[in-house]
C-alpha cells in the first residue's frame, strides 16, 4: 500500500514578515540538518512504495541538487508518483531545475505571492514580479508542465483591483495549478510585532475570495479545495491525500504525519532536532470519534465535500442521522451531492463556525 511523505527544508536567506513557519537564516546549519534528516528518514520510513514526496519549507531550493537526491534515493516510489519541491523565484536558474527534473522532482511549487512589486518589498519576499513571469518561463523550458504558483490576498496596500491584476497576470503565465492564502497576521511573525499598514478588512478579504473564486473559474481553473485550483488533471495529489484523510509521514524539524491512527509532531527547535531527530516527538493517538470528526473536517475542505457512503463503511456511522440536526440548521451552507455533502461558497467562507458544530463534546 503506496503512502506519502513531507519533508520540512527550514532554511531561508531571509524571513519573510508574515511567515510564521518554523525556518532558520543560519545556512551554516544546513549539512548537519541534512544528516538528522537522513537519519530519521532511514530510522523511521518503514520501506511502503510512495505515491507522493513533498519537499516544504523554508526554501528548499536552497539545497543543492546532490543533497536533494540522495534524500529522493532514500525512498521507494509508485510508478506514478509525484515529487514537488517548493521554490523562490530568484533561486530559479536553467540548469538548477532541469537536474531537479532529470533527478525525479516533477512538479514544483513557485511562491509569487503578488505581482506587486512594492507589496512584494514591504512584505519581505526578495523576488520581484519578473522573476516570477522568468521562473515559470525557465521551469517550462527545462521540461515541467507541473507547476503551481502562490497568491496571497489581503496583503498590506493591496485593492481589489489590485488583485484582479494579479490573476490576470498569474493565468497569463498559463500554470496548471494556483494556490491562494488570505493573509493572516499570526503571533510569532514581524508583522505581529509591527503592525502592517493598510490592511484590507474582513469584508474586504471576503471580497477578494469571491472574485479569486469568479475570476478564476472563468479562466478554466476549477476550486477543488478551499484555497487550491486546478486545470483537470492537476490537482495536487499529496494535498489531496490530506484531505482525504489519508496516512503521511513528516519528516524535518516542526514536521508533523499521520500513521497508523496516529498524529505526531516532531520537535520545533532545529538544534534539538539535529542532536537527536528520533527524540522529541509528540504524539496522539486519535479516538474512532476524533478520526470522524477529522474526516468530516478535512472532506468539507474539498469542493466535492464528504462520502456519506464511505464514512459509513469507516466509521459505521449514518451521517444524516447523527448530524441531521446541523444540517437543518445551516440549510443555506450546505449543499446535497450525488455523494453526500459539501459547503458552498458561503458555506466555504464560514466554515470554522459551521465544522466546530460537528466537535462532539462531553
Amino acid at each position: 500500500m503506496s503512502t506519502c511523505s513531507y519533508i520540512h527544508i527550514p532554511f531561508c536567506k531571509s524571513k519573510c514578515n508574515y511567515c510564521t513557519f518554523v525556518s532558520c537564516t543560519n545556512l551554516s546549519l544546513m549539512q548537519k540538518y541534512i544528516v538528522a534528516l537522513k537519519n530519521e528518514i532511514m530510522a523511521e520510513y518503514r520501506g511502503e512504495e510512495l505515491s507522493t514526496l513533498y519537499f516544504g519549507g523554508g526554501t528548499p531550493s536552497l539545497l543543492d541538487i546532490a543533497d536533494i537526491k540522495s534524500i529522493i534515493n532514500l525512498f521507494n516510489f509508485s510508478s506514478n508518483n509525484e515529487i514537488t519541491l517548493e521554490l523562490n523565484p530568484d533561486d530559479v536558474t536553467y540548469d538548477y531545475v532541469s537536474a531537479l527534473r532529470d533527478i525525479g522532482v516533477n512538479r514544483l511549487s513557485i511562491g509569487s505571492q503578488t505581482f506587486c512589486d512594492s507589496i512584494l518589498k514591504y512584505i519581505g519576499r526578495r523576488h520581484n514580479s519578473r522573476q516570477v513571469i522568468k521562473s515559470v518561463d525557465v521551469a517550462k523550458k527545462s521540461g515541467f508542465v507541473n507547476i503551481s504558483l502562490d497568491l496571497i490576498y489581503g496583503l498590506p496596500f493591496q485593492t481589489l483591483k489590485m488583485l484582479q491584476d494579479d490573476i490576470d497576470k498569474i493565468v497569463e503565465t498559463d500554470v496548471p495549478h494556483i494556490s491562494t492564502y488570505g493573509l493572516k497576521i499570526e503571533e510569532g511573525s514581524y508583522f505581529a510585532k509591527h503592525a502592517p499598514e493598510n490592511l484590507p478588512n474582513n469584508d474586504e478579504q471576503a471580497d477578494m475570495y469571491e472574485t479569486i473564486n469568479s475570476r478564476l473559474k472563468n479562466f478554466g481553473y476549477d476550486r477543488y479545495e478551499v484555497s487550491n485550483f486546478s486545470k483537470h488533471g492537476f490537482e495536487s495529489r499529496h494535498n489531496l491525500n490530506y484531505w482525504n484523510n489519508g496516512e503521511y509521514y513528516g519528516f524535518g524539524v516542526s514536521a508533523h504525519g499521520y500513521i497508523d491512527g496516529v498524529r505526531y509532531s516532531n520537535s520545533d527547535n532545529i538544534e534539538n532536532y539535529i542532536f537527536n531527530p528520533n527524540n522529541n516527538k509528540q504524539k496522539i493517538r486519535l479516538s474512532r470519534q476524533e478520526q470522524l470528526e477529522e474526516e468530516i473536517f478535512l472532506g468539507f475542505r474539498k469542493s466535492s465535500g464528504i462520502n456519506i457512503k464511505k464514512i459509513q463503511e469507516k466509521y459505521d456511522v449514518d451521517f444524516e442521522s447523527k448530524y441531521k440536526d446541523i444540517l437543518l440548521k445551516y440549510p443555506d451552507y450546505f449543499e446535497k451531492t450525488d455523494i453526500g455533502y459539501r459547503l458552498n461558497l458561503k458555506g466555504v467562507m464560514l466554515s470554522n463556525v459551521l465544522l466546530s458544530e460537528f466537535i462532539e463534546t462531553v
